[in-house]
């Protein structure tokens, strides 16, 4: 959900962004006195930008836990870092497409920081947590200017294993799926003042997958 802090800087920065001579520091001084009340924001979303870093590393270890920042296995060898960008980019535009238009426009500036699926072993046994996290920014479409700080979204939840997972895909619900909806939520539930995100708590499994 975006706060009064994150709501201000969009509507100063969109109404500042023309005039290409006022001071940084002057125009960010208003924003600690001036808001004291939350501004709701409606969002025009104008594109999506992923970044997978390749200081990620892709670990294709058949364990329980097999480590590593990307574990990806339901695409065949290749590019994980690549893939997890086109799943992200898919997700994220469905997302925001439901969203209604909004007033404010806005380039949405994702970094994925965490993309752990389920290894084969763990898939087909015990199951898991799919650990999918990003940082991301909000930007004027004429400066690129970034209206507020970074934000990281931890968006995960509980995968499937076992007999569940193997229900789930004689459905079409394979983890790429169900990853891929978990994304198109999450990130209408960031942008939209009505809503908000709250990660689940998933125990020690769900913390074992922050190491």
């Amino acid at each position: 959900m975006i706060t009064f802090r994150l709501a201000a800087a969009l509507v100063l920065g969109f109404g500042l962004s023309a005039c290409a001579s006022v001071d940084t520091a002057t125009r960010n001084a208003p924003l600690d006195s001036a808001i004291t009340q939350s501004v709701p924001v409606s969002l025009d979303i104008q594109d999506v930008r992923v970044t997978v870093p390749k200081s990620l590393k892709a670990s294709e270890a058949n364990r329980y836990y097999p480590g590593g920042d990307i574990v990806w296995r339901e695409d065949p060898p290749g590019d994980r870092h690549a893939q997890v960008k086109a799943i992200f980019e898919t997700a994220l535009q469905t997302g925001v497409s439901q969203m209604p238009k909004g007033a404010v426009p806005a380039i949405l500036d994702v970094r994925v920081t965490r993309f752990h699926a389920l290894s084969e072993k763990a898939r087909y046994t015990i199951g898991g947590v799919h650990a999918v996290q990003f940082e991301y920014v909000l930007r004027n479409p004429a400066t690129g200017e970034a209206y507020g700080a970074p934000k990281l979204v931890k968006a995960d939840f509980k995968a499937f294993g076992g007999q569940a997972a193997i229900n789930a895909e004689r459905q079409g619900i394979t983890q790429k799926v169900r990853i891929s909806e978990q994304l198109s939520n999450v990130i209408r539930s960031e942008l939209q003042p009505s809503q908000d995100y709250h990660a689940e708590a998933l125990g020690l499994m769900g913390a074992l997958n922050q190491i």
